[in-house]
């Protein structure tokens, strides 16, 4: 297990596909949680393993730092959910320049402070380690939790757009210096 960093509640870490598969379809198998991502959720603990699979690989192979990773909790060890810090996609699916923050957490604990704690904490990693200038968030429209987690992690609304994903999404974006101002206040 290679851990990415810590927060105060919570370890990000690479995930382990044989051994997380289960606790990710609580995730990804949730029509509520995917109803914003792909919209179709996961049909098996198996379907997921794969799919773990592949990001692990994936990322190994980029060796760019970025990542899609497992979110656990201190105090009990369970998985909550996923936060990123990857390349965002043009709308033919190809990397851009571009890196986005984002969060999928399982039902259970929504409303805690995971999403912003741990979003917060891979902009710090962006910012901090991987000399990222911007980070931006992509948000559907009606997706207002992460609305206001992108509004607590003190992201600038930028409006719409169709610049990636292939679908109109609320953009946001944070640069090192408003990030490192707001955390002096």
């Amino acid at each position: 297990m290679t851990e990415i960093f810590q927060t105060q509640r919570l370890i990000i870490r690479e995930w382990i596909p044989e051994a997380d598969a289960a606790q990710a379809f609580e995730i990804y198998g949730d029509s509520e949680v995917v109803r914003f991502l792909s919209g179709i959720p996961e049909e098996s603990v198996e379907n997921v393993r794969v799919r773990l699979q592949r990001v692990t690989e994936r990322y190994t192979q980029l060796n760019n730092g970025s990542g899609l990773w497992a979110i656990v909790e201190k105090q009990t060890g369970e998985i909550v959910g996923t936060v990123l810090l990857k390349q965002l996609p043009n709308n033919e699916g190809k990397p851009t320049q571009d890196y986005e923050v984002g969060w999928h957490l399982k039902k259970a604990v929504w409303g805690k402070g995971y999403a912003t704690e741990a979003g917060r904490g891979a902009i710090e990693y962006g910012f901090n380690l991987l000399k990222l200038p911007v980070i931006y968030a992509v948000v559907k429209l009606e997706n207002h939790g992460s609305i206001r987690v992108t509004q607590r992690l003190g992201m600038i609304p930028m409006g719409r757009t169709h610049k990636y994903y292939g679908i109109e999404l609320e953009l946001f974006k944070l640069d090192t210096d408003q990030f490192f101002l707001s955390c002096q206040i």
